[in-house]
């Protein structure tokens, strides 16, 4: 790469907040009664902005029950179970357990008049086995598509656009067949792991907040054949479907990994108008890998020098690849294809070892011209958000949503789980990035944030009539501003 000729700019990196190390502020015991009383209030207040919407779409849903045998209505239940991962309950078991008590349920029921009683995991899983779970994810996109519609997110959005990512990830694994539309392989000889595998789909904006948009469950047609399963890429379609279906007009970008690097999933992008920026490894598309090599070494001046905080990356980029074969033979495609050199000084002043300089390479493509005006936020503010996808499924693995358990082993009911979990994290993202919360969740970290609300509302009886009073308040909810 001839350097002499690269573009040099510079900018800030964001560097994570370090977590609040601070004794108690409160200096008796009436003051930490207050503060808690002035918590249950704004949790009243931000449940009244942000939920009824949902709730109205969720009662859409037809209750299969029979009707003088019903005890909880379908949203009393359906509401109960988003509580149940919002609360960060990690088996019905241990739900049954915590949000069983008295208090908890009083306070409940006052913020949200909805709840009208505490019913059992058992009834909610129930339900779900008889609920088909398309309905629930129809019910809460149409949520998200009220959002959306009363501009929510419009100064949230990515070069004013919806960054959507997909990923996959394996839910939980087995070494017996949990259904028969369950994912299996041959570990071995004589041993056979049989696994639940998901396609999520995530809006990502600026900011940091995320909000889960649809799962997409890989589920195996012919349970005894080793050699015709579903995949990732055969889900990618059926989401991409869903996502034209539901939002046809929306601007969106598509962020994914090497894996989708094909002609096919490029096409669908194209067709539905959606940019995207997609992982590109060396063994994906090598045609294409070599011959945007080549035209970068002819175009020395498609170069730029990135100064990111501490961390220096140098960008090469070439234009207008041409790619097609087969049967797109007379429909050739033409590709931009962009590689990041970056390095940095890795310190570790902890343990005392010496430091070390890390170097390493990435590669895009885009659906966009290249410039030396683009690259740079096209690549790490575009591409590089794909990350964010694989932080949530860790979140949602390891950090209180319990995503690798089941919750009912019927297919259809543990669909629904899933989707409730889905729910959840939305409602608690949307929290945490609300303006409202910020003070609070500073000081009690993110995930620590939500089981201290539990504990809020399990501690003492607040007063109702205040409560109630600060429902009638028309208190604006906002989202943070970007910094």
């Amino acid at each position: 790469m001839n350097q002499r000729k690269a573009v040099f700019a510079s900018f800030a990196r964001k560097k994570r907040p370090a977590q609040s190390n601070r004794k108690c502020e409160a200096s008796n015991v009436a003051q930490v009664l207050e503060q808690r009383q002035q918590t249950a209030e704004e949790l009243a207040q931000w449940y009244r902005q942000v939920l009824p919407p949902l709730l109205q779409n969720l009662a859409k849903i037809p209750d299969p029950r029979q009707p003088n045998k019903i005890t909880h209505k379908i949203t009393t239940l359906l509401l109960y179970g988003i509580l149940l991962f919002a609360f960060q309950m990690q088996s019905r078991r241990q739900a049954n357990r915590e949000l069983s008590g008295v208090i908890l349920g009083e306070n409940l029921s006052t913020i949200l008049p909805e709840l009208e009683s505490m019913p059992h995991a058992d009834t909610l899983a129930r339900l779900l086995e008889r609920i088909t779970p398309q309905e629930i994810e129809e019910q809460s996109i149409k949520w998200l598509q009220e959002l959306i519609r009363r501009k929510k997110f419009r100064n949230y959005l990515i070069r004013k656009r919806y960054l959507i990512a997909i990923d996959g990830t394996q839910k939980l694994v087995r070494d017996y067949a949990l259904d028969e539309r369950c994912q299996h392989r041959k570990v071995g000889d004589d041993r056979t792991l049989y696994s639940v595998y998901v396609l999520e789909c995530l809006l990502i904006f600026d900011g940091g907040m995320v909000l889960p948009l649809m799962t997409e469950f890989l589920e195996n047609k012919n349970g005894s054949e080793m050699d015709k399963q579903d995949c990732e890429r055969r889900a990618f379609y059926r989401v991409a479907e869903r996502i034209k279906k539901y939002f046809p007009k929306l601007p969106v970008t598509i962020v994914v990994d090497g894996l989708y690097a094909c002609e096919p999933v490029l096409r669908t992008c194209q067709r539905n108008c959606w940019q995207y920026m997609i992982t590109l490894k060396e063994g994906s598309m090598p045609a294409v890998y070599q011959e945007a090599q080549s035209l970068m070494v002819l175009e020395p001046t498609q170069q730029q020098r990135i100064q990111w905080g501490e961390r220096t990356q140098y960008y090469t980029w070439a234009n207008d690849v041409e790619y097609g074969y087969g049967q797109y033979e007379r429909h050739k495609m033409l590709l931009h294809v962009v590689f990041c050199y970056e390095e940095w000084k890795q310190e570790h002043p902890r343990t005392g070892q010496a430091d070390e300089l890390i170097k390493v390479r990435y590669a895009w493509l885009s659906s966009q011209r290249l410039t030396a005006d683009n690259v740079y936020e096209l690549c790490t503010h575009v591409a590089r958000y794909r990350w964010q996808i694989e932080n949530n499924i860790l979140t949602e693995k390891h950090r209180g949503y319990a995503m690798e358990h089941n919750f009912s082993d019927d297919w259809q009911a543990m669909i629904g789980f899933h989707l409730l979990m889905n729910l959840a994290q939305c409602l608690n993202q949307l929290m945490q990035h609300s303006e409202m919360f910020q003070p609070k969740i500073k000081r009690h970290t993110v995930q620590g944030f939500f089981r201290w609300l539990l504990h809020v509302l399990d501690a003492t009886l607040y007063d109702q009539d205040r409560i109630r009073q600060a429902l009638s308040c028309n208190r604006q909810w906002r989202l943070c501003p970007v910094i």
